[in-house]
């Protein structure tokens, strides 16, 4: 008699999610790991049948940690599966923090908060790289009657560990995501020294090319009182984002709109103007990418946006920086939605930019991409707040319509906002155009007025 048949035969129950049905098969193994089997379709008795094998990971899978993006490959993974047809994901239990435990792995992130990357931290505390073993997994397989696989991974040690043990791995599909500022050094750590494939920000069956963000986002960092921003603008040949009856989808093509949702994976938080939500109802998450939705700002001074946007009624995270002009009563409206209300001081009849910034940098924002509109875009350049400017132009002209950026009391053209370091891009049949505020710029108008130029009432954003 075998160590298999004295173990519990699997249990299998149906699984609902958002990504799919899943049969959940479950197996205790000799290890005294319970492995779980998420299988789509029919599979046994297949060959080349897609396989997920993913590694434990409680603070990304659960708690949705910006450290790594186990997370985010989950979810795609599912996603992926579904998507083909059949499939399977395997949950390995046991494999958190690369086989180390989750205790060593939290002790692994103090090691590389003093300056250690995710490979030596490990060494320091004694321990492999990797300690995983594949071999469980590849009992698992064996025991759903699968023949052969193709593996879904960025891991060569996957594939190579599975074969150790028996498993016909006959093709690898990469899980491309996109990297957020983040956890960018920790992928390409993984990348350089593990051999892992680097994340690329194009899902695998797209035909779509896409900038890689952090290219377009470059080298901005926060501030001691504030965090770095980007402002980010789609516009026409002529420069309006809107017609002149305020229509603005879709000024941009899928491709651009891709490197928007890309950008958006890349940052802490994501800011509009109450005008933009009233306006144009924008969900301001990244479900065109594979990666994480950030933090969504709604900067609305007297606290006008519908308590029914999709901003506040999904599932993402929401906050409003407002002021005390508005409705107690809708604030705690909000709130009881899962929103989160800030109330910061008032200047000029508006939100006081200043205060809100230093409110966010607070709550850990370290980055934040700006999308609209055009008159919080334009009062964030007015008051030298911004860093980098990213533009991009479709090849389409409007004539009458929204400007893109409103009046900067521009009298000369040596007194132009200027970009340096600056990349040029092209998605689809549109031209983006990068780069950082010039710090001189910065200085010259930093002293002007933070609400000279109010936060918007009629502001557009890409959804």
């Amino acid at each position: 008699m075998t160590i298999e048949e004295v173990l519990p035969a699997p249990l299998a129950v149906r699984l609902p999610t958002p990504y799919g049905f899943f049969t959940v098969h479950a197996f205790e193994r000799p290890s005294g790991h319970v492995y779980l089997a998420l299988t789509s379709g029919d599979v046994e008795g297949h060959d080349d049948v897609l396989v997920r094998v993913h590694s434990e990971c409680l603070t990304g899978d659960a708690l949705g940690s910006l450290r790594c993006d186990c997370g985010v490959q989950l979810r795609q993974s599912l996603r992926v599966i579904t998507a083909a047809g059949a499939g399977v994901l395997i949950y390995a239990t046991g494999h958190e923090g690369r086989g180390i435990g989750l205790m060593n792995k939290l002790r692994a992130y103090v090691a590389q908060e003093e300056g250690a990357d995710t490979v030596e931290a490990n060494h320091v505390l004694g321990l492999p790289a990797d300690a995983r073993d594949y071999g469980d997994a590849a009992a698992v397989i064996d025991m759903l009657g699968i023949r052969s696989i193709r593996l879904l991974t960025n891991n060569p040690d996957k594939v190579s560990g599975l074969r150790r043990h028996g498993i016909d791995v006959n093709g690898v599909v990469g899980i491309p995501t996109v990297a957020h500022r983040r956890n960018a050094t920790y992928l390409r750590t993984k990348s350089d020294r593990m051999g892992h494939v680097r994340p690329t920000g194009v899902a695998p069956e797209s035909d779509i090319d896409v900038v890689d963000p952090s290219l377009l986002i470059g080298d901005v960092e926060p501030q001691q009182d504030r965090p770095g921003i980007v402002l980010k603008l789609a516009q026409s040949l002529d420069g309006r984002i809107a017609t002149r009856t305020r229509d603005s989808k879709w000024i941009s093509g899928p491709a651009e709109r891709r490197v928007a949702h890309s950008l958006r994976a890349t940052c802490d938080a994501v800011i509009v103007g109450a005008g933009t939500i009233v306006a144009d109802d924008p969900q301001l998450t990244v479900r065109d990418v594979p990666g994480a939705s950030p933090l969504r700002v709604v900067v609305d001074t007297a606290l006008r946006s519908p308590s029914d946007a999709k901003v506040f009624t999904d599932d993402g995270s929401t906050l409003v920086l407002t002021t005390s002009r508005s409705d107690p009563a809708h604030r705690e409206q909000l709130r009881q939605l899962g929103v989160a209300v800030e109330v910061v001081a008032e200047h000029g009849g508006h939100v006081d930019l200043d205060a809100g910034l230093r409110r966010l940098r607070e709550l850990g924002v370290e980055v934040a991409l700006v999308e609209g509109g055009a008159t919080l875009v334009t009062a964030m350049l007015e008051a030298g707040v911004a860093d980098r400017l990213i533009v991009s132009v479709s090849p389409l002209v409007l004539g009458a319509g929204i400007d893109a950026i409103g009046d900067l009391r521009t009298r000369a053209v040596a007194d132009a906002v200027t970009l340096s370091d600056r990349t040029l891009a092209l998605a689809g049949d549109d031209v983006l155009i990068a780069g950082n505020i010039d710090t001189g710029t910065r200085r010259a108008r930093s002293g002007v007025d933070l609400q000279s130029a109010s936060v918007s009432e009629s502001s557009f954003s890409s959804s």
